[in-house]
């Protein structure tokens, strides 16, 4: 899980050592949807990193959750080190909440208080760096993209390898709706709309809405990644509650500015 911190500050009590990377990505990303994978310190326990030999860290960039942090951390006298260790809140391995009201619909009353903080600026989960050896890698994309860390770094990322810390998020199939979903192009789609006539098909479409289907059963984002991102779930989650019996995604582009996007697409829609 990961361990969301306070401020960028407290890095150093986490970390076995802080690398010149790690003190870098920190200064420049945080608060923000940046995670970072270090040794951990001996104190870390293993029910925060499933008995690895690092530790998955995050300054959240919102006031309510930093309010939150300041407050479990109490007094600023060195003889605590706190952090508050989180998933999603959702159930495993479904489509992540954004909202308030996803998280009540998700958890329902198996949750005593939640904290509304408004919707998500940034839609989807954070980028995941690995700064535990020589040289980062990232283990799971994000708003924050690969050419960023290496412009700021000033070397070329290494590829995220089987030996590669576990990270969170990355099972084959994840943020999965209800509905059977797949990823499709423009043509495809209508082709399939046309061959199951009768058929629920709820479709996310890019830029223009798709003909002869009804306004319930579409959604339609711009072709800008931070747009697409924050809307995403959210989407989705609007047209699984539709009854769909199968949701069609209109494919984004394939670039590194839809990275993120695209690797939580297709563990949604993947199937094998």
């Amino acid at each position: 899980m990961i361990v969301h911190l306070a401020s960028a500050a407290e890095l150093p009590r986490w970390a076995a050592q802080v690398s010149p990377h790690a003190e870098k990505l920190a200064a420049r990303f945080w608060p923000g949807p940046l995670t970072l994978v270090v040794k951990r310190a001996a104190h870390v326990l293993d029910a925060l990193t499933g008995g690895q030999d690092t530790v998955a860290l995050r300054v959240p960039d919102h006031p309510l959750a930093l309010a939150l942090l300041a407050a479990v951390r109490g007094p600023d006298d060195g003889a605590c080190v706190c952090g508050v260790a989180a998933p999603s809140a959702n159930r495993f391995g479904k489509v992540s909440p954004t909202r308030a009201e996803h998280v009540r619909a998700d958890l329902g009353m198996d949750v005593d208080l939640i904290l509304d903080g408004g919707p998500c600026e940034v839609g989807i989960e954070s980028t995941i760096v690995d700064v535990s050896g020589e040289v980062p890698a990232i283990l799971r994309p994000g708003r924050i993209t690969a050419a960023q860390i290496e412009s700021l770094l000033g070397v070329q990322l290494a590829a995220n390898l089987e030996s590669s810390p576990a990270a969170p998020g990355n099972m084959p199939l994840h943020y999965t709706p209800r509905a059977k979903a797949r990823l499709a192009r423009r043509v495809q789609i209508i082709e399939e709309l046309v061959a199951n006539r009768g058929r629920r098909i709820a479709v996310l479409a890019l830029e223009v809405s798709v003909p002869r289907l009804a306004a319930a059963l579409t959604a339609v984002e711009s072709v800008v990644p931070a747009s697409y991102a924050r809307a995403l779930y959210e989407n989705l989650r609007r047209l699984d509650a539709t009854g769909a019996d199968l949701i069609l995604i209109e494919t984004p582009p394939d670039t590194p500015a839809w990275a993120g996007v695209l690797d939580r697409l297709r563990r949604a829609t993947r199937r094998d």
